[in-house]
């Protein structure tokens, strides 16, 4: 004799998604520093157990690090000169920023503010994408920089190391006016309505920033606002 089981049917809908669009608009200027080649071969060498002999010292130069310190959304010149570079402005070059770092910015600055117990939480309903970029939805995924001028050159010293910190230099691009404009993706599942999101990137802007020498890197570079289409 066959017995009955008391089953229980769970429904799970389609999951609603809404959308928003937004710009941040910086307040102080964005510093960027991507991974130049030379430091990614060191790695690779570092992973693949090859000896890096670091002592060697090799001669720098200050614009090409300038340069690869870039994000480029348009092909980099061959040629690491002012000159060239000169010549790709005049061109269109158009530069960015990893979008990973902006959602980083929101989550953050949440966790900090005692808002949320864990960034997880919040982490899995909202995405944020660039309306401008380069390899969209992708976890590379760069934001295209808009900006009247041109990246400044910055000459910094900086302290490396361990416990015993060595100053060096580092040579970097500036953006002094600068916005990125977003598309911010949300599921609704009840936790977190869209207005809560934009407010947590907006206090991102506030309390993180990005880039480097960010607030949460003893800096004030990189704070920026939220501004909705329409105005802030």
């Amino acid at each position: 004799m066959a017995t009955k089981t008391n089953e229980t049917i769970i429904t799970i809908k389609r999951p609603q998604i809404t959308t928003a669009n937004v710009t941040i608009v910086g307040e102080t200027p964005l510093i960027v520093h991507a991974w130049g080649e030379k430091a990614k071969k060191e790695m690779l060498a570092s992973q693949q157990k090859q000896k890096v002999d670091k002592k060697a010292k090799e001669i720098r130069d200050p614009f090409a690090e300038f340069m690869d310190a870039l994000y480029w959304i348009t092909p980099k010149p061959e040629d690491k000169t002012p000159e060239a570079f000169e010549k790709a402005v005049i061109e269109g070059a158009k530069f960015g920023f990893p979008i990973t770092a902006i959602k980083q910015a929101a989550l953050s600055a949440c966790y900090r503010a005692g808002i949320i117990p864990n960034q997880m939480g919040m982490k899995c309903v909202f995405y944020i994408n660039a309306l401008e970029g380069l390899n969209p939805g992708t976890g590379s995924e760069l934001a295209v920089i808009e900006t009247d001028e041109p990246p400044v050159f910055r000459e910094d010293m900086v302290k490396i190391g361990g416990m015993t910190k060595v100053a060096d230099l580092r040579y970097r691009p500036a953006f002094n006016n600068w916005k990125i404009r977003l598309k911010i993706s949300l599921i609704e599942v009840g936790t977190f309505t869209m207005e809560s999101i934009i407010n947590a990137i907006d206090l991102g802007g506030f309390m993180n920033g990005i880039g480097e020498w960010r607030m949460e890197r003893d800096g004030e570079f990189g704070r920026f606002h939220i501004e909705m289409e329409g105005g802030k």
